[in-house]
């Protein structure tokens, strides 16, 4: 990642538009994840329960949604 420094533009400027760069491409969870190697088994396994919680949050909002129309 290489941000150059413009004309006029104050180094807290700089910084802040490398901090919003390197988020937009993110760098930084890729290398969190990468940390630790994990197998295929666990990220299915880490999707999996990832997606019932999603279900589940989403059934919730729309008993509140039914529950709020009565």
């Amino acid at each position: 990642m290489r941000v150059e420094l413009r004309p006029g533009e104050s180094q807290e400027q700089l910084l802040k538009r490398f901090r919003q760069e390197v988020t937009k491409e993110k760098i930084l969870s890729e290398i969190r994840k990468r940390r630790w190697y994990v197998s295929k088994s666990e990220k299915r396994r880490i999707a999996k329960a990832k997606a019932i919680r999603k279900a589940r949050r989403k059934m919730r909002q729309r008993e509140r949604r039914e529950a709020a129309r009565r």
